[in-house]
């Protein structure tokens, strides 16, 4: 049976660990050649990749730097032959996010730099190479909190997400006629280190588990899963989009007991 990927080559930023890798081992699993761009070392992954018959390579990127991501999407062209997808995965949440009024301008800007420009970059970069080859698909990771506030403050992360679902909606009308997609995916809370970090004890997590009408925490996998339709054929005709894969937290308006 042909992958759902097939032929395709991929970048994937923040692909090292976390929603990334479980992203890039999945996209491997369906027949794409990966590009790991990460700037933690993204050897690990691109083993596994290969030694369950995939192909991959890991280049170090930095996605606030404009260079070092012209660099990835110029690595991806020179060993695979193009580029397909592009997955900005890549982001941040800063433990002192908090409300407006204590968040640091320097936390704020941080976060803004990774999270919204670091998809501006990769999008600037990656789309000359995809109009180079007949088109392509772009997933920007937003957040479900790009639609509704946060239960706990974030006032930056949301920020953030926002920025990136409104730039996916205008590139998608940009480039829709020209071959190139893209769309949004937007995760409700997903059993992370990101995420563990947050949950210390039982109160945080219960305070997040009461907003989730199915009551747990989403797995790495099932993102994953929404990632690769949006980056597939199968998602031919959809463009300027957000997918919502939250558990059901956009759509409660009461919260269950």
């Amino acid at each position: 049976m042909t992958g759902r990927l097939e032929g395709k080559v991929a970048l994937i930023t923040g692909a090292a660990s976390g929603l990334g890798r479980v992203g890039a081992e999945r996209f491997a699993a369906e027949g794409a050649k990966l590009v790991i761009a990460d700037m933690s070392d993204g050897d690990e992954v691109v083993a596994a990749i290969e030694d369950a018959g995939g192909e991959a390579t890991y280049v170090r990127t930095d996605v606030t730097d404009p260079d070092s991501i012209k660099a990835a999407i110029e690595h991806a062209v020179e060993t695979f032959g193009g580029l397909h997808v592009l997955y900005n995965n890549a982001g941040v949440m800063l433990g002192d996010d908090d409300d407006p009024v204590s968040t640091s301008i320097e936390t704020y800007e941080r976060t803004m730099d990774i999270n919204v420009k670091g998809v501006l970059l990769g999008c600037k970069y990656a789309i000359p190479a995809m109009l180079a080859g007949g088109g392509g698909s772009i997933v920007n990771v937003a957040s479900f909190v790009a639609h509704m506030g946060a239960a706990t403050p974030q006032i930056a992360y949301t920020a953030s997400k926002g920025a990136v679902l409104a730039m996916t909606r205008e590139i998608a009308v940009i480039y829709a006629r020209q071959g190139i997609r893209a769309n949004a995916l937007c995760p409700g809370p997903i059993m992370t280190p990101l995420l563990a970090k947050f949950l210390s004890d039982d109160s945080k997590r219960n305070r997040r588990l009461v907003h989730i009408p199915m009551g747990r925490f989403g797995e790495p996998i099932e993102i994953a899963n929404g990632a690769l339709f949006l980056a597939s054929d199968e998602s031919s005709w959809m463009t300027g989009q957000s997918l919502i894969i939250d558990g059901g937290i956009t759509s409660a308006y009461v919260t269950p007991e």
